[in-house]
This record gives structure tokens, sequence and C-alpha cells, in this order.
């Protein structure tokens, strides 16, 4: 069941019937993406940053935080991170207000990467529609690593110690203690308490839905405008640099696993080898310059430049793999 149906059903809505543009037109596909998107993601934000600032104020974020600073976990904390993110139906974009969330709420930064890389790049598409198209054998060999991939590129980063290039603004939070002694320290009432809550997240949300806008509507000339032809005929040579090549051919790119699938079926059928393919369509899903756009909002550039070059560098490693043993 696809729970963003009904956004995709009025965004066909208000670009070929009330704003009567031709359908599968470039104009048709750039409205029709940026409708989608925006409304999504938006919607997201909402959603999330209410539920995290629910869980600031209830769960003990800071006994939590030092829990996973403090014992050793032996890799698991990162593995649940990229599960959690295998089981989330988002997009790079739409797995940014979770993401906001968790950082806001003191999980540590490597741990909430790891939940940003996995939750593009292994997800329900690769799942169900890897075995029908490429086989069982590249399904499990693909999954098992993104999800290296995300744990890897979640401890790299933690362990470079770069927390202090996140926004600080997105770590100003008040603790249940804290608002309760500015209420003279009574519990405040129900009413109040939801109202505090909408308050809290919609601090985070009215900051980062501009860069929202920005990026999705980069993403969404991209996504109608740049045939796939453009990066067949190059693609299609059998060379190391290739990989390299179609990773950053993919990078600016925009789209969502399930429409950018199809299009990888199409280049290896003409030709491109599978690993190359893999890292096209993984760079396209997993960074891409609407995320950068919203991601550069609630971080500084070397962090977000840290987190682009260790993804982008897994990804040529899944290619490079991929392309010797297939």
């Amino acid at each position: 069941m696809d729970i963003f149906k009904p956004i995709q059903l009025f965004a066909n809505l208000a670009t070929y019937q009330w704003l009567r543009i031709v359908p599968h037109s470039y104009w048709g596909e750039t409205i029709n993406f940026f409708i989608y998107d925006t409304i999504k993601i938006g919607l997201l934000l909402i959603v999330i940053n209410y539920f995290m600032a629910f869980t600031r104020y209830y769960f003990p974020m800071g006994k939590a935080r030092d829990l996973l600073l403090k014992r050793r976990w032996f890799g698991l904390d990162y593995f649940f991170a990229a599960i959690l993110g295998v089981v989330t139906p988002f997009c790079s974009c739409s797995s940014i207000p979770l993401f906001i969330g968790f950082v806001g709420a003191g999980i540590p930064l490597g741990v909430t990467f790891a939940f940003l890389i996995s939750s593009p790049l292994v997800n329900e598409s690769s799942l169900y529609l890897f075995p029908a198209m490429f086989g069982m054998k590249v399904t499990v060999i693909y999954n098992v690593f993104g999800i290296l991939i995300a744990m890897v590129g979640g401890f790299l980063i933690q362990k470079l110690g770069i927390e202090k290039y996140v926004k600080p603004e997105l770590l100003k939070f008040k603790s249940r203690v804290q608002v309760e002694k500015e209420n003279g320290g009574a519990p405040l009432p129900l009413v109040e308490l939801l109202k505090y809550f909408w308050s809290d997240g919609m601090n985070i949300t009215k900051n980062v839905f501009p860069y929202v806008v920005l990026g999705v509507s980069i993403g969404a000339l991209i996504h109608g405008f740049v045939p796939a032809t453009l990066v067949e005929k190059y693609l299609a040579i059998k060379q190391w640099w290739t990989i390299p090549l179609a990773a950053l051919l993919g990078a600016p790119l925009y789209a969502n696993s399930v429409s950018v699938i199809p299009v990888m079926e199409a280049l290896v059928k003409k030709g491109v080898p599978l690993g190359t393919a893999l890292s096209f369509m993984t760079a396209i899903v997993t960074i891409s310059i609407p995320e950068s756009m919203i991601l550069k909002k609630v971080m500084k550039w070397q962090l977000l430049a840290a987190f682009f070059g260790i993804t982008i560098v897994g990804i040529m490693i899944m290619g490079w793999i991929f392309n010797a043993i297939l």
C-alpha cells in the first residue's frame, strides 16, 4: 500500500486537469514532481517534528545518548539504524525530517547518518523489484552491501568527531524538567502541552521548509528535463573509470528508487554493466542536489562534504565489486 498515493493523485489532478499541462511532457513531469514532493516532504516534516517534540519531552534523551556513546555496542547501533532506514519508505529528501529529529533528540551523529544513508539506498523497492528484474543473487548482494555502506559510513562520520558542524539551532530543545520549571514547577495542562509540542516542532519545520522548496524545485527541473539517453552512450563503455563517472552523473539527479530502477533495468538491457548501472542508480537515490540544499540548512559544509564523500566512495566500491563478480 502506497501511503503517499493520495498526494500523487492530487499532484496529477493539479498538473494535468487544473493547470492543463500535457502529460509526459517535460513541463508536465517537472510540475507534477514539484507538487508531489513538496507536499509529501512538507507533511513529513510536520508529522515527524511534532512526534520528535513529544519524544524529546517524555523520553530521557540524555540517558539514551549516553547509553549509545558509552556502552560497547560492537556496531549493533549502526546496524539497527541502517535497518530502520530499510523499513522506512522514504527517498533521500524525505528521510531528512526524521534525521533532523534524531539529531535534535541527541542521538549520536554517526548513528543518524547510518539511517540517512540506508533509508533511500536499501528500501522496499530494492527488496521486491530487484528479484524480478535482476534475480535473487543480485538482490541479496546489493542489499547486504547497501547496509554495510550505511554502517561503515555512519561509523566513519562518528569517528571523525565533526558534531560541531551540525547547526546549533537543531540541538536547542527543552527537557520536561525545564518546561515544568518555567510553569512554576507544575505539569502543563494537556491543551498547553499539545500547543508546546506543535510550537517546538514547527520551529524546525519553518526553518527547513524553504530549503525543501528550493531543493525540490531543482530536483523537479532535473527530473523533467534531463533525458536518460544523455548518459547511455557513456556508461556502456566497460572501463574502470565508468564507475566514478556513473556516480558523478547520478549525483546531481534526483528520483526515488521506484522510478529509477526501471531506468537502471533499461540501461542494463542496452549493454551498461550492472555495477555501473547500480552506481548510477544509487547515486541518484542517495545523494542529490536537492538533498544537499536541504541538508545545508542543518549542517555546515564540512560535515556535508564528509557525508557525500564517504557515501560516493562506498557507491563506487560497490559498483566495482559488482562488475568484477558478475
